[in-house]
């Protein structure tokens, strides 16, 4: 396995003691349920190409999950940061995407520095129910009701992305755009398995501007 190239320049960057922290950073494993390119289908980066993370484990169990096979952690391979950082770089991305699951389960601080020492742009998908370790240069923030964020994360949001399937949710939103600077992109996303969620999701869009529609568009191309 390659090893992360100028990790002496590296551990002078993000202030670590020596480079004997920084290989052991390196050691450091994560629970993984895959990884993968593509292309981002959701958000604020719809269309940019992507590498994809996705860390096992999230107590959050939403009810219209799709990657409901990723709550249990144990079932899943451990990969090391300099696993994961080979691959992501192998890839050539425009942007990497740690995602779960729910991935603030995890101390993200060594996965991030050692992507970012790469100069990779580091993104991260969030329900935002624990405070966020590691440093990001972009945080989807998708608020869950049955596990509202930590206070401190809607501070750290550059996009607020909210899943719609009834008119509930749309006041749920509301709540959670008041938490978050005027500077963040706010999007709602009609729930997959709810055809009603489109209509009701475009409506308000029309008639409350400062949100935008998000479209998973990688299922409609039907790519991962």
């Amino acid at each position: 396995m390659k090893t992360i190239e100028n990790a002496a320049i590296a551990a002078s960057a993000f202030g670590q003691d020596s480079l004997g922290d920084l290989q052991a950073e390196k050691a450091i494993a994560y629970p993984v349920v895959e990884t993968f390119s593509s292309i981002q289908g959701e958000g604020a980066w719809t269309g940019t190409s992507a590498f994809f993370i996705r860390l096992a484990g999230c107590d959050v169990g939403c009810w219209f999950c799709d990657t409901k096979d990723s709550w249990n952690a144990a079932k899943h391979p451990r990969y090391t940061v300099a696993e994961l950082v080979e691959a992501t770089v192998a890839a050539h991305p425009a942007i990497a995407i740690v995602t779960g699951g729910e991935p603030t389960l995890h101390d993200l601080a060594p996965l991030t520095r050692a992507l970012r020492s790469h100069h990779i742009r580091v993104h991260l998908e969030t329900s935002g129910a624990r405070p966020i370790s590691g440093q990001f240069d972009w945080v989807t923030l998708s608020p869950k009701p049955n596990a509202p964020p930590h206070p401190s994360v809607y501070e750290r949001a550059q996009e607020l992305k909210l899943v719609v399937a009834e008119s509930a949710d749309l006041d749920w939103a509301e709540r959670q755009a008041s938490q978050v600077s005027d500077r963040v992109v706010k999007y709602l996303q009609p729930e997959w398995q709810t055809p009603e969620s489109e209509a009701l999701a475009i409506a308000y869009v029309l008639a409350h501007p400062e949100w935008r529609l998000s479209l998973q568009t990688h299922k409609w191309l039907g790519v991962r």
